[in-house]
Formats: C-alpha cells, structure tokens, sequence
C-alpha cells in the first residue's frame, strides 16, 4: 500500500520513533495508575522498611500480595522502574545455573513517598490527591468544556454537578483526602524552608502571622517552633478548624478569608492563590492589605505558589518546566491556575500594593514577598 498525506515526508525512523512518543503520552494515565497503586499497596514504604532494597520475592512477602499476582506485580514494577519511579539493579545469584536477580531500589521521587509516620515530610497522601478520581475523572470531558462557553466555570462542576469545594464540604472522605494532601504538602515545604536556614530571611522582623488557609497548622506549627518571636496564627473556614487539634502554641480562627483577614505582621498565603480567579485574587489581596502594617513597618505578604518559567532564561530544567505546565493544567479541572510573573504583577497592582521580590527557593515553586 502506498503511503499518503504527511508519511511521505517523514523518515522511517521518524515514523518509529513518533509511534513510540505517542504511545508514551497517549499510555501516560497508566504511569499514573501505576503510581496510585504502589502507593495503596506500600511498596515505597516496604522498599524502604527491607533496608532500601527488595526483590520480587520480598516485596511480595512485605506488602502480603497473593502468589497468584506476583508475575504482575513484575510488570507493575517494570513500569515504574522505567518511568523513574523505583531503580533496578541486577544481582547475580550464588549458582551459576539460576537467573539475574532483580532488586528494586528508591529513587529521589520515591524516596519522597515513603514516610515514617506522623513526623514524615512524605508526599504519598499529596500524590494520592492527585490522582483521585474525583478529580482525574472530569479531565474526560476537557474538550466539550473547551468548545461550550455554556459550560459552567470548570470541568469538574460540568462532570460532578457542583465545584470541589461544595463537594468537599458535603463529602468528608474527599475533605479528608484534600486535607491530608495538604498536610503532607506543607510538611514537605517547612522541611525544605527550615534546612540551611533558608526561612531566615523570609521571617526576620516579622512578629505575627496569620497562615490563611493553613488547615491544622502544619506550617504555622513548624515556623512558630523555628522562630519563638513569632505569634502564628491560622485563618480557615469553620469544617477545617473543626479538625485542628487543642491547644499548643497557634491560635486557630473561623473565618472567610474574603471578608476579613486578622491583623499581622505577614500574611502567608501558601497554594492559595491558585484557586481563584485574578478578581478573586485580588479581593484576598485586598484584604491581606488591610491586615497588615506598613512596609516601613514589617509588613508584608508571603505568597507561596509557582510563578510559571520563571528564571528559564538562566537554565531552568525541561523537568522543572514540564511539572509546571502539567500542574497548571491540572488546577483548571476546578478553574484554578498557575501564574507567570506578568500575571502576578497585574493583580499585586490592582491589588493596590507597592512592589514584590521573588525568591526561587523551593523547586518548582517560590516564596513572592508582597510589600504593601
């Protein structure tokens, strides 16, 4: 049969190799699957439980999987191994008559995910949120959201009927697996923040803080334990703070953060702002405004989010890029959005504040300090 229409001009090897490309982003939701069930069956913890390696044989042991899965289970991890989710190495056995064996290490991303309890910065409930079905299931109706500007705001009240965060207030378990996300987020972010004093700077001079948004106080804890001269506080809406634990050093507050915001030295608005839309930022800024003295006089915003390509004329990685994109794109399932640093000068403007510094300090993401 004779080829027609593009494939004339296109070489046989890059015929191939676009087929391979395209079976790796179209095949792209089972990596993430993949993912999801490493981390509901245990693997990264029994990885790192057998002392940082396990074979086949022992991870099936740790995690008690049936003898009959256990050939899958070698696909699973084939998977994942190729992906860069879990090393491999292949050690030889003491006969010489028997087979390679494999034993399955932690890579940089999976050492992230195996936690060691409560006091963990592991990130397993963080990625388990990801790819909730709650929230991966309206992405199948993209393309009618795209072309039907009679859609309501987002892909995800188009597909479930309302927005996520009326969903969330009705259904506990989606709350709980918000909340937990966040918590495992905010503990990564204070361990990054408080190694080689990088939070020093950020927090100098400030003598109150209310963390808006902070759930049960996992960064306010931690910055209120690093820095005693700083009286933390949490603004959060009445089903969260109905969660936060007694007593102990941060004040936790009912409230609307669109209504009123307590007064402080800093507001910390840490993956807040990625949920609104610029008028809504801008409301919330406002009253951050409001809450906070002078710039003469410490006052300031701390906002922690992405500002999209920043620093990319300076060398910024393909993968930094690449997670920043997808992440952007993630947030519109419920109409939020990542923004580049034009996009955040806008409504820090509107916002009626004076200036702002960006500090690249935490990966794909960074501290912006807003100065009223």
């Amino acid at each position: 049969m004779a080829l027609t229409g593009d494939y004339k001009l296109i070489s046989t090897e890059d015929m191939l190799q676009g087929h391979a490309e395209l079976c790796i982003h179209a095949y792209g939701f089972v990596k993430s699957m993949a993912l999801k069930c490493a981390i509901e069956l245990g693997i990264p913890g029994a990885i790192h439980g057998n002392g940082g390696g396990a074979t086949l044989g022992e991870l099936a042991t740790i995690i008690a999987l049936p003898p009959s899965r256990l050939p899958r289970l070698r696909r699973l991890m084939r998977v994942l191994t190729v992906s860069g989710v879990f090393s491999v190495q292949h050690q030889q056995p003491d006969d010489s008559a028997g087979c390679a064996i494999v034993v399955y290490g932690l890579t940089s991303a999976s050492r992230l995910l195996a936690g060691d309890g409560e006091a963990s910065s592991g990130l397993s409930r963080l990625v388990s949120l990801m790819v909730d079905p709650n929230l991966t299931a309206p992405f199948s109706g993209m393309s009618a959201w795209f072309m039907d500007d009679e859609q309501p705001r987002s892909f995800f009240e188009m597909h479930h009927g309302e927005d996520m965060w009326d969903m969330a207030a009705r259904e506990a378990a989606l709350s709980r697996t918000i909340g937990d996300g966040m918590t495992d987020d905010s503990r990564f972010v204070v361990e990054v923040l408080l190694r080689e004093g990088r939070a020093r700077d950020v927090f100098s001079g400030v003598r109150s803080m209310v963390d808006v948004g902070g759930g049960t106080g996992t960064i306010a804890k931690a910055i209120a334990a690093a820095f005693p001269h700083v009286e933390c506080s949490v603004l959060d809406l009445p089903h969260v703070v109905a969660e936060a634990p007694a007593g102990g050093e941060v004040r936790f507050i009912e409230g609307d953060m669109f209504e009123h915001i307590p007064p402080a030295d800093a507001v910390l608005l840490k993956s807040v702002m990625h949920d609104w839309r610029d008028d809504e930022c801008v409301k919330i800024l406002r009253r951050c405004k409001e809450a906070i003295p002078s710039r003469e006089a410490g006052g300031k915003v701390i906002i922690i989010n992405m500002v999209v390509g920043f620093e990319k004329s300076k060398g910024n990685s393909t993968k930094k890029e690449e997670a920043q994109a997808l992440y952007d794109l993630f947030l519109m399932v419920f109409e939020g959005g990542e923004r580049e640093e034009h996009e955040w000068e806008k409504i820090f403007l509107e916002a009626g504040f004076s200036g702002y510094s960006i500090i690249p300090m935490l990966g794909i993401r960074s501290i912006i300090e807003v100065y009223p």
